[in-house]
């Protein structure tokens, strides 16, 4: 189980200066955590939930732990009207690691998404980069 409170240090704008944001335990079920983040309303949610689904073994093969995280934060955009509405942004990343992969392998497949993440050349050309 994840801790109550669990601050993320944010780099909004990776330039090796971060903020702190705080995310507070709103819901647990089996398998599932939520948290609500700095300035969540229900008009304007902002949360982070934790997922995940253990291995089950089939025949020889152990199975594969799979863990998700997902960020979901309301924006205000402008409508095709030319009105402001609102609007979640959704990110997502989920890992399946089969059963006997080591912390360290598991640390570097991170490294290796954040490193991916991280990169704007990457980002901006998956992303189809656009800013109205």
């Amino acid at each position: 189980m994840q801790a109550n409170t669990i601050t993320l240090a944010v780099d909004l704008l990776n330039s090796g200066s971060t903020t702190n944001e705080v995310f507070t335990r709103h819901e647990e079920q089996i398998n599932r955590s939520t948290y609500r983040g700095p300035d969540h309303s229900v008009a304007v949610p902002n949360t982070l939930q934790f997922y995940r689904t253990l291995p089950k073994r089939s025949g020889d093969y152990l199975g594969s732990a799979k863990v998700s995280i997902k960020l979901t934060q309301a924006r205000t955009v402008l409508s095709a009207s030319g009105l402001d509405i609102q609007a979640p942004d959704i990110a997502e990343v989920s890992f399946s690691i089969p059963v006997g992969v080591t912390a360290a392998q598991m640390k570097a497949v991170r490294q290796r998404l954040i490193a991916a993440l991280d990169s704007d050349t990457v980002m901006d050309n998956l992303m189809g980069y656009q800013e109205i």
